[in-house]
């Protein structure tokens, strides 16, 4: 491709008119924009080891109480995008957030959708949309978009998860925002239990919810055995990975968002295609590598990174007796709505 005029070519006097008049010329940033071949990526690949994490969120645990928090975060922030934007990738917000013993996070409801992944503790719950979700290691629960939902702690240890939201997005969109409410009655539970099976849902004339999200708590103990039946039933299997997904429709769980979990088996090693998804890594259980060009990251259990889109990522699982068990977040779902989702092999 040819060179581009520059802003500092054009006389100054017809840059000061345009400027008046709030008009920019396109040439001289164009290929800012629009890169020859590939994006320009801003997201770096980074980690966040949770041994290093955990104490100084526990600290902020002594520092500020909950009324003076409302939620109490540390936010893992990727330098790429600057910390003060509070990204992890262009599309995807973490934190990992602490609850005490006997903490109340007040209900609030806000126009980003939020996943939790359930690191540390047990005692703890979520009520969402009026359901009561136990928190347990490993656990998925939804806080979808709109819907009203509050952290509460019956338990006597610290009760830590990794949040997960697509906040990046939705304020960009200039649609972010949070309503502040009363605490939930609690009028239905248990809607994980009526989804135990691929392929069996309740009958629609009778059970079936016409809300767009009928399962908000996925628990570990499901899908982990559901991984290790994959494994077992289908030895040859590239990938033994799962999609958490709505089981009334077999889509994405939530809308701009994908998540799955992956197990890596003993020794494994599972290299994945350069996509257009920046992605985040998240151990849940064992020990695994992750290597995206010169970096390299090997996280133990509740560690956490993300890589950056456009390059391939290889996990590593550096146990050669047990699997490693790997929770993964990124943006593919926005992608395919908008068809600018790649796979480049």
């Amino acid at each position: 491709m040819h060179e581009l005029g520059r802003l500092e070519d054009l006389p100054e006097e017809y840059r000061a008119a345009l400027t008046e008049l709030n008009l920019v010329p396109l040439w001289p940033s164009l290929r800012a924009v629009l890169p020859p071949g590939k994006p320009a990526i801003r997201t770096r690949p980074t980690a966040w080891p949770y041994r290093t994490l955990r104490p100084l969120l526990l600290k902020a645990g002594e520092l500020t109480p909950m009324e003076k928090a409302e939620r109490r975060v540390l936010v893992m922030a990727n330098p790429g995008h600057g910390l003060e934007k509070m990204q992890a990738t262009s599309t995807i917000y973490l934190g990992m957030q602490l609850l005490l013993p006997g903490e109340w996070a007040p209900a609030h409801r806000h126009t980003p959708n939020a996943v939790r992944m359930i690191v540390e503790g047990e005692g703890a719950y979520t009520t969402v949309d009026g359901e009561k979700c136990p928190m347990q290691r490993g656990d998925l629960i939804l806080t979808p978009t709109g819907l009203w939902h509050e952290h509460g702690h019956d338990g006597d240890q610290p009760v830590v998860w990794l949040d997960v939201l697509d906040l990046p997005t939705v304020f960009y969109l200039e649609t972010s925002y949070v309503t502040g409410g009363n605490p939930q009655e609690v009028a239905d539970q248990g809607m994980d239990q009526r989804y135990q099976r691929g392929g069996i849902v309740p009958a629609p004339v009778f059970v079936r919810s016409d809300q767009p999200f009928p399962m908000l708590r996925y628990p570990w103990a499901d899908v982990r055995k559901a991984l290790l039946a994959l494994a077992e039933s289908q030895p040859g299997i590239e990938a033994v990975q799962v999609a958490y997904v709505n089981p009334e429709t077999g889509g994405e769980c939530q809308k701009i968002l994908g998540f799955s979990a992956l197990m890596l088996r003993p020794g494994e090693c599972l290299t994945l295609p350069a996509r257009s998804t920046a992605m985040v890594f998240h151990v849940i259980e064992g020990a695994t590598k992750v290597e995206q060009d010169d970096h390299a990251f090997p996280l133990a259990e509740a560690d956490t990174c993300c890589t950056q889109g456009y390059a391939p990522v290889t996990l590593t699982n550096l146990s050669a007796a047990q699997p490693s068990f790997i929770f993964i977040a990124d943006d593919a779902p926005l992608q395919k709505k908008l068809g600018l989702y790649e796979v480049r092999l």
